[in-house]
């Protein structure tokens, strides 16, 4: 369906499916992925195999879950023609790619990532004591490598999963990188990229081995990603070459830090749907409405005449991320010298938050009106991965010596 953009870097992001997304999905992650479809190459992908994990006992909730979700994303404008958007599960590739790398990834790599232990604290009330759960962090890894990811977007608390990719990668590489023939395959693919690049190549190289010169690497690393007469085969020995001697079969991804969402929940704490605290993207204006009227505020106004404090009140975040300097101003000045009401503050968040759900809601109803259309959406773009997903398994199999005739 796509081909390389013209920065020619890949990107893989996903979310479980947990029914309608609310302001805080917008905010927190939609909002970067549409920026991100026009400037890489997007995989969005529909984690269902993830929800399994941690709602095993209740597949049916994720099943419903996965189209109200797929909806949202094509509301805001998560678009189809600038990214790949499919479902997990549509593509048994990953598990495949899961399988194969378990075989090599210790046991204690997966018990040290930090969301192991929180997780199960978090979810007492689960028997979280599976496989599926202690080797999440793995089919993470196999959904980033089975697309040969160079980006994702995460949090600062998901690089920890990025790391672990990245290890993983590394042993992958080294075990199965490692041709018989490697070293003349090498010399062919230098003499390809003509006498010039070759040369700069070389001395690339041999500042990085000898000097541990990185930008030397770096600078070697872009004159491969340039060049046209060289396999993608040959391009990922030449990158094995500068910093081994074997074949980079799968690449190394890189953490993309995506900002620290900003948008609260109504009751000032993180907007989740387990706090019970947030607004849903399709939810209906009266009660958008209601919701934030009745919103806590500073506890020191308790009269309209009392003077307040926007930092202790849980709708000054909001204007932080709906208001402009100006409006910000006449909070601040209003509420700490008691010259507006709690209302009068609340209602520039009402009317904001009602303009940018109105286009959304809008769009939706569409999507929803047409099952049909939304099913043909991800079954291209399931076909797509698919095809992507099964190229690496063909290298990832013969690596492994696993390509046998029958």
């Amino acid at each position: 369906m796509l081909g390389l953009n013209a920065q020619g870097r890949r990107v893989l992001s996903g979310m479980r499916p947990t029914g309608r997304l609310h302001l805080g999905h917008y905010h927190g992650v939609l909002k970067n992925w549409i920026r991100l479809q026009h400037e890489y190459e997007c995989f969005f992908f529909v984690a269902d195999w993830h929800a399994l994990t941690t709602e095993y006992e209740t597949p049916g909730i994720i099943q419903e879950s996965v189209w109200d979700m797929v909806i949202d994303w094509l509301a805001v404008g998560v678009s189809p023609n600038a990214a790949n958007l499919f479902i997990q599960s549509h593509v048994p590739e990953h598990a495949e790619l899961h399988l194969l790398l378990s075989m090599v990834t210790p046991l204690g790599w997966l018990e040290r990532v930090p969301t192991y232990k929180d997780q199960q604290e978090k979810l007492r009330e689960k028997d979280l004591d599976t496989y599926g759960f202690l080797g999440y962090p793995l089919l993470q890894s196999a959904d980033i490598l089975i697309y040969k990811a160079e980006l994702v977007p995460v949090g600062e608390d998901q690089v920890a999963h990025i790391e672990l990719t990245r290890e993983v990668t590394r042993r992958f590489n080294y075990l199965y990188g490692r041709e018989p023939d490697f070293a003349a395959k090498v010399d062919t693919a230098i003499k390809k990229m003509g006498k010039k690049n070759a040369k700069l190549y070389s001395e690339l190289r041999k500042q990085y081995q000898e000097q541990g010169d990185h930008e030397a690497l770096s600078r070697a690393r872009a004159l491969l990603e340039v060049q046209q007469n060289v396999t993608l085969g040959d391009r990922e020995r030449l990158f094995g070459y500068l910093e081994g001697e074997g074949r980079v079969v799968l690449p190394e991804p890189q953490a993309l830090l995506t900002p620290t969402a900003k948008m609260p929940g109504l009751d000032g704490q993180k907007m989740s749907k387990s706090y019970h605290n947030t607004i849903g993207l399709r939810e209906s204006a009266d009660s958008v409405e209601k919701k934030i009227r009745t919103m806590p505020t500073d506890p020191a106004r308790v009269r309209r005449n009392d003077p307040g404090d926007p930092d202790k009140c849980p709708v000054w975040p909001f204007h932080e991320v709906y208001s402009s300097d100006e409006v910000k101003q006449w909070v601040v000045t209003g509420c700490r010298g008691a010259g507006i009401g709690c209302l009068d503050c609340k209602q520039h968040i009402v009317d904001a938050v009602l303009t940018e759900l109105a286009p959304i809601r809008e769009r939706a109803e569409q999507f929803s009106s047409d099952p049909k259309l939304v099913r043909n959406i991800i079954a291209e773009g399931c076909e797509s991965a698919r095809a992507v997903a099964r190229s690496t398994m063909e290298e990832v199999r013969t690596a492994m010596r696993l390509e046998l005739d029958i």
